[in-house]
């Protein structure tokens, strides 16, 4: 990425080369993953992208993968003030705070793709909703959504955004966490889209459970790059068909983002 020329003479050469080579615009906020070795320099990087963007007024630093169902992240201010912002994509609105929820603009074109394979009608779980970026294209085609999130503060910002949206008459909000919600809704789902926390592939049996037998699932997990050989033997023992395999982009250093598209498989007679 270009913005490296502006920072690297600045920095000491053996520094200059662990600079992340990328970063999220989010609305008006930028957010960058420094490693520990250049926080004494966050500043002067902050500088570099802040001139790049005149529509930028906030520089976060933030942890690359959020621990825990709630994927609360670790940021800190580093340029600017303030951490909630109003971004754009795909033509839908949202509004979050990105020091209290999870969000990556890096899924964007992903989550178009997902809307784009929804048919109107289908009854689609969404599990680990945030604040809406899968739920709101996926209603917006017809669909009827089952939204649940665990964090209260995503949950608020999530009803804000179906609303904001206007698709809030589509979609049952369930404010819990996934593993003892799912314990009481029926089976009988079109679609269930999984973007699971880190380490919790477990929720993808309990969501495939609430699928349809040839109902669809789309699960994103993640592991070591190059895994797209290890990932589809590990799911069709588990009973799924597998019609996709892709990576999403890298998260941290050697760890990638995947997302498989599934079916769900009749049980042998």
């Amino acid at each position: 990425m270009g913005w490296r020329k502006h920072v690297s003479p600045g920095l000491p050469p053996d520094l200059a080369r662990r600079l992340p080579s990328g970063y999220e615009v989010i609305g008006d906020i930028a957010v960058i993953s420094l490693p520990d070795e250049l926080r004494d320099y966050a500043h002067s990087i902050a500088s570099a992208i802040l001139s790049r963007h005149g529509n930028v007024r906030t520089v976060l630093d933030r942890r690359p993968i959020p621990r825990g169902d709630t994927r609360v992240p670790e940021v800190r201010v580093i340029a600017g003030t303030g951490t909630t912002t109003t971004c754009r994509e795909f033509g839908y609105s949202y509004r979050l705070d990105l020091a209290r929820v999870f969000y990556s603009s890096r899924l964007a074109s992903e989550r178009q793709r997902i809307a784009g394979l929804v048919r109107p009608g289908e009854e689609v779980l969404v599990p680990f909703a945030g604040v809406g970026p899968f739920v709101v294209p996926i209603a917006a085609r017809g669909a009827r959504v089952t939204a649940i999130e665990n964090n209260p503060a995503s949950v608020g910002f999530l009803r804000e955004n179906l609303r904001r949206n206007r698709v809030a008459a589509r979609v049952t909000v369930i404010e819990g966490d996934f593993y003892e919600a799912a314990r009481s809704l029926p089976p009988g789902f079109d679609r269930a889209v999984i973007p699971a926390p880190y380490r919790r592939d477990d929720a993808l049996p309990l969501g495939a459970g609430l699928v349809k037998e040839g109902g669809r699932i789309h699960m994103y997990t993640f592991g070591r790059i190059g895994a797209e050989d290890e990932l589809p033997g590990k799911y069709e023992g588990m009973g799924f068909g597998i019609t996709r395999v892709r990576r999403c982009g890298n998260v941290a250093p050697g760890i990638c983002r995947y997302v498989l598209d599934l079916v769900r498989m009749p049980h042998p007679a």
